[in-house]
């Protein structure tokens, strides 16, 4: 079967840079907080941290916060103890990029499109994408399959050790039109394809959606 359509990285591109607007807007309504970055609330947002952090086992490993919005996932392995991680945060915004420098000073925040520049990841033990590919907004289905698969196929080229991600799950009660739910199969058949056959598909953390690590 298939794996979805193939897009340019144009195109790519121009899907992430909305969804990149919608989050300023949401930023703008609701300011620092869970609704702000368009998660649901705070105890769920906290959840998935817990989640994307479960990735960073080895003390001291360097980690790429790529969408970084407002370094809510900083302030978390910061309140978790985990401040031995050696973070960098990446966002497409320039306010959410402006907002975590003038809220966590010295710590390393910058604006990048890295599909449009690779070499702006770097490279890193480890890179956690949450939230990136949750939504889809009006975007058809496969182009933001294709989209995802462009951005990771380019981060997953960047990290040492491994990455985290995560969409919105199929197995719910109804789902939304802007949401991207994608099945486990479409997903672990990308994921063997053009990453790593050495991959977990998590779902047991109550949330209707699912993260996948994926390891060199």
């Amino acid at each position: 079967m298939a794996i979805g359509a193939q897009i340019t990285t144009e195109s790519a591109r121009t899907l992430f840079s909305r969804l990149s607007a919608h989050y300023d807007r949401c930023f703008e309504r609701y300011g620092d907080c869970a609704q702000g970055m368009d998660w649901p609330d705070a105890e769920g947002a906290r959840l998935r941290y817990g989640v994307m952090a479960d990735l960073l086992s080895e003390p001291g490993a360097e980690v790429l916060d790529l969408g970084c919005g407002a370094g809510h996932f900083w302030e978390y392995l910061q309140d978790t103890g985990r401040t031995d991680l050696r973070y960098r945060g990446i966002d497409l915004s320039d306010t959410m990029v402006r907002h975590c420098r003038a809220k966590f000073p010295g710590i390393p925040f910058e604006r990048a499109d890295v599909l449009s520049d690779p070499s702006r990841l770097g490279k890193v033990d480890y890179a956690v994408l949450n939230g990136v590919l949750t939504e889809k907004l009006t975007a058809d289905h496969d182009a933001m399959f294709g989209a995802a698969r462009q951005l990771l196929s380019t981060v997953f080229g960047a990290v040492r050790r491994g990455m985290a991600f995560n969409v919105m799950s199929k197995h719910v009660d109804w789902e939304r039109d802007d949401l991207f739910h994608l099945p486990y199969d479409d997903m672990a058949r990308f994921v063997v394809r053009d990453l790593s056959r050495r991959h977990v598909i998590r779902a047991d953390y109550g949330l209707y959606e699912y993260t996948v690590y994926v390891f060199k």
